[in-house]
């Protein structure tokens, strides 16, 4: 389920991702999201960058709290397990027509990535997930996931999305008592979404 306004990030200084990872190691944090949101708003410059209005950028901000917070208290749990899966979305592939050579597998469902352009996101998160033993689903949706998981007996989970999807994950997740990190989209859309591939690095090689 997305979100009802479009987003872009990308234009905003690097130290964005730090000030929220400082923001959400405050222990009242749940008492003054919302002041910590508009702060944030302010200090970045989100509404002159994004074009969005103060409501959906406090939304948008209150999410990105929201995960990182969440991140934060399940990475204890996280860090003893051994059989992870990671999501990646579909809609971050450099292209998404015939230019792109990823493999649709109806049956689990997921796209199998063919590795056919060297600066395609969703390619360089795949080679990254390879590497620290991770199973790579990147789906076309977020019903798919729970699918995958009943077909598997993964002990974690990590999650590229946006903010809303992860919300609707981290339901899931807890029913099925896996601990789970996530990484948001910090570009929305049906295609050519973004997402900070270093952040999903440190949290693939922890």
């Amino acid at each position: 389920m997305p979100y009802p306004f479009s987003f872009d990030l990308t234009k905003i200084s690097r130290s964005f991702f730090r000030e929220v990872a400082r923001i959400s190691y405050d222990k009242e944090i749940h008492k003054k999201v919302g002041d910590a949101a508009r702060y944030l708003i302010q200090k970045f410059r989100i509404r002159e960058l994004t074009g969005l209005d103060l409501s959906d950028a406090v939304r948008l901000m209150e999410d990105f709290i929201d995960v990182q917070v969440t991140n934060m208290r399940n990475k204890t749990q996280f860090l003893k397990t051994k059989k992870r899966a990671l999501f990646l979305p579909h809609c971050s592939r450099k292209f998404m027509d015939s230019r792109c050579k990823a493999i649709f597998d109806p049956e689990i469902p997921t796209y199998r990535c063919s590795h056919c352009s060297s600066d395609c996101p969703v390619h360089q998160a795949t080679l990254l997930g390879e590497k620290n033993g991770y199973d790579v689903y990147i789906i076309p949706g977020g019903s798919c996931i729970k699918e995958i998981l009943e077909k598997n007996r993964y002990e974690a989970v990590v999650g590229v999305a946006c903010g809303m999807e992860i919300m609707l994950a981290k339901t899931l997740l807890s029913k099925l008592r896996l601990p789970g990190q996530a990484v948001p989209l910090i570009k929305n859309g049906c295609a050519n979404t973004k997402f900070n591939l270093e952040t999903l690095e440190k949290i693939l090689r922890a």
